[in-house]
């Protein structure tokens, strides 16, 4: 299939309800959050879930978490070792970058889509260190009001290992965001599609697994139902470089609350503006 021929530009509106939408590791895992109160979802959270939906729909990912895993291998260099060709080039004393990056990407949608960095020890003074650019940006997601975190206490019950003498007053802190809409966007590229082969199927998947990003992604800090989608807006330009900017873009979408403490998506207005001649999907989430 032929690579992707024109620009493309999206946005999704998703509201979080009483869940923790990405724990700063850095701040006790208290929902990240700016200086000035709002709240944050990193891009690399975002991707997490990209990558997590795509494999759902039966993609090749190289990047997989260890709790979901659909192969033997525990780290990427095993990963990559599994496929002969690239094997054969990190064997090799005088193997191709490129040809290591154009096989890894035929491989992988997730690396033809995000990009990756293979940097991979060899023996001797030889290894791999190959750097792929990919076409799909995603930035981090901002709630568009501040957030209220509430943080509980928690206790366990039982011991951990035996011998203890103290077990259900063990403490604990878990925290979570009470409500709050938070909006995201992204682009893909067609110069760099051309280079790591990312399609139009591929986009179309993209698409999918951002309309679909929280399905099977609960946990105790995200109940099932907590995270929602509610909007992805997919703008397609008509050109390679686009008849605008990603920015001017971006902006035509604004979500303001209408309400003094807004407690649900009902109170928060979403307007989208045109562009002449750039049409836009939007898709409700499901």
């Amino acid at each position: 299939m032929p690579t992707l021929d024109h620009k493309i530009d999206f946005a999704v509106v998703l509201s979080i309800t009483k869940a923790n939408p990405n724990g700063d590791p850095l701040n006790g895992n208290r929902p990240r959050q700016n200086y000035d109160g709002y709240g944050e979802i990193s891009d690399v959270a975002l991707k997490r879930k990209i990558r997590n939906r795509l494999q759902d729909m039966g993609e090749a990912i190289f990047v997989q978490s260890n709790d979901r895993k659909t192969d033997a291998y525990n780290s990427l260099r095993e990963r990559a070792e599994a496929n002969p060709e690239l094997n054969n080039i990190l064997k090799s004393k005088d193997g191709s970058s490129e040809a290591f990056a154009a096989i890894a990407c035929k491989e992988w949608i997730d690396v033809r889509s995000f990009g990756q960095v293979f940097a991979f020890k060899g023996s001797g003074n030889k290894g791999v260190s190959v750097g792929i650019r990919g076409p799909v940006s995603i930035h981090t997601a901002t709630s568009v009001s501040p957030i209220d975190i509430t943080s509980m206490q928690i206790t366990k019950s039982v011991n951990s290992e035996p011998g203890k003498d103290r077990g259900s007053d063990t403490m604990g802190m878990k925290h979570r965001v009470d409500f709050g809409v938070y909006v995201f966007y992204g682009s893909i590229n067609t110069q760099l599609a051309e280079k790591t082969g990312f399609t139009s199927e591929d986009a179309e998947k993209i698409k999918q697994a951002l309309v679909t990003l929280f399905e099977n992604d609960a946990s105790s800090a995200r109940p099932e139902g907590s995270m929602e989608v509610h909007k992805v807006y997919w703008w397609e330009h008509n050109s390679k470089l686009g008849q605008y900017s990603s920015a001017k873009v971006h902006r035509l979408l604004e979500v303001t609350p209408i309400a003094d403490n807004p407690k649900s998506i009902n109170d928060y207005s979403i307007t989208l503006n045109e562009l002449e001649g750039l049409k836009v999907e939007v898709i409700d989430g499901i």
